[in-house]
């Protein structure tokens, strides 16, 4: 209940999978959520569920590929909080699933607006406010294949990889101001983003999700509590001294 007491959190993404479990997490750890996204019936479902708990949150409808948005949200925040200290980038998609040659222009610059892009215009606005508050925590999340890399999803691939850099570089040129930016590599977890793109593929998907399942040397899929709980590590002042690192929470997927 006192890994984030009083923190107010903004997590992109929210309303399902990962981000979703972030808020939750952080709520139960007395943070003050700030929840973004696009799924509106599901942000707010998930606001309702967090005050009816006691807990403070609000929902925000914000495209995160759209600067304005972005910037207007984060302020709203800071004028109805007094505050940010937490900025979850969660908020992504997979992408389309083919190889390079046969990708378009728009299918690549879509992954690129919202899994890139997104996360530099939550870093480029929320940073004055958290020097306003002190200092603070990005956390960015990346993915194994911002590590590795896997004969599909390129631009996905990209994407990832783009953020693990950003998060090494912001780290360092925020470090004087005590912003902390750090990036969370998660393996395959179950999420409706991995049950789509597993459904993508064709086929049995139980299947799909044993043979995915088997590459991981824990021999099972991740939960999104998996993911929350090392955000919610980052997020808290346990990792005070941890900044431009990379958690990989991946079963050993990128041990071998």
């Amino acid at each position: 209940m006192n890994r984030t007491p009083g923190k107010v959190c903004i997590v992109t993404g929210a309303a399902l999978g990962i981000g979703r479990a972030c808020a939750l997490r952080l709520a139960e750890e007395g943070a003050r959520l700030a929840l973004f996204d696009v799924l509106d019936a599901d942000g707010n479902a998930l606001c309702e569920q967090l005050r009816a708990a006691g807990r403070e949150a609000g929902y925000w409808h914000v495209d995160v590929s759209d600067e304005a948005q972005v910037a207007a949200a984060i302020d709203a925040v800071a004028a109805r909080y007094g505050r940010i200290d937490v900025l979850v980038n969660n908020a992504g998609i997979a992408g389309a699933n083919k190889p390079t040659d046969q990708i378009t222009e728009a299918e690549w610059d879509r992954v690129q607006a919202i899994n890139v892009k997104g996360v530099f215009f939550g870093v480029k606005h929320v940073v004055a406010h958290m020097r306003r508050a002190g200092g603070g925590s990005i956390v960015n999340l990346s993915s194994i294949y911002g590590l590795v890399g896997a004969a599909d999803s390129p631009p996905y691939h990209a994407a990832k990889g783009a953020v693990r850099l950003m998060s090494k570089t912001d780290a360092m040129l925020y470090a004087a101001d005590a912003i902390r930016v750090n990036s969370v590599h998660p393996g395959f977890i179950w999420t409706p983003m991995v049950q789509h793109h597993l459904e993508a593929g064709g086929g049995d998907v139980e299947a799909a999700r044993a043979q995915v399942a088997a590459l991981h040397p824990l021999g099972h899929l991740g939960e999104p509590d998996d993911i929350a709980w090392g955000v919610v590590y980052l997020a808290s002042d346990e990792s005070r001294f941890v900044t431009g690192s990379e958690l990989v929470i991946d079963g050993g997927y990128t041990a071998h």
